[in-house]
């Protein structure tokens, strides 16, 4: 999980070789309108694949030439709030040419494993969801619970006025 400051953006790269297969997947867990921008470029600068402002996504990539491909979280729409953004890469493997002769032992493994990986995303993804909702659930407690104190107040009051002003009914006033 890392934070991208207000007005700021976030690269990282991975050094990739042809035909290896990467696949990025983000979520924005707190800040603003829990929104970000993400980019995914290849060695020479190519934007394979943009989002503006969404909170969760997923790109996947099978790498054309080898070299170095950057992925960056944007925050630069924001100038106030920061946002926290989880963000996974998996699948960088070299896949060679002798894939279509592997055994079927190995390729249960590898399903198994994509399988298994997408359980893991799925599972990152609900946390920082209930994290969200939970905080949610605690700032409407915490309003809750202010406005039933102000009210209380306010009756405390009234009742006083109440009081104060039914008593001025039966004062007996004389005039000397």
């Amino acid at each position: 999980m890392i934070e991208v400051a207000a007005s700021r953006k976030e690269c990282f790269f991975e050094d990739l070789h042809e035909h290896d297969q990467m696949t990025v997947t983000y979520q924005v867990g707190e800040g603003g309108h829990l929104d970000i921008d993400f980019w995914l470029t290849d060695p020479e600068k190519n934007v394979l694949t943009k989002h503006i402002r969404e909170s969760t996504g997923t790109t996947s990539i099978t790498a054309e030439k080898d070299g170095r491909y950057e992925y960056c979280f944007s925050n630069q729409m924001s100038t106030v709030a920061d946002k926290m953004v989880s963000f996974n890469v998996h699948g960088i493997i070299y896949v060679s040419d002798e894939a279509d002769v592997t055994a079927p032992v190995e390729r249960e493994i590898r399903s198994l494993a994509i399988g298994l990986t997408s359980v893991k995303d799925e599972q990152e993804y609900i946390v920082v969801r209930e994290r969200r909702h939970r905080d949610t659930a605690e700032s409407t407690c915490d309003r809750v619970k202010w406005w039933s104190v102000l009210q209380a107040f306010v009756l405390f009051a009234v009742v006083a006025w109440q009081v104060y002003y039914l008593k001025s009914f039966f004062e007996v006033k004389r005039v000397i």
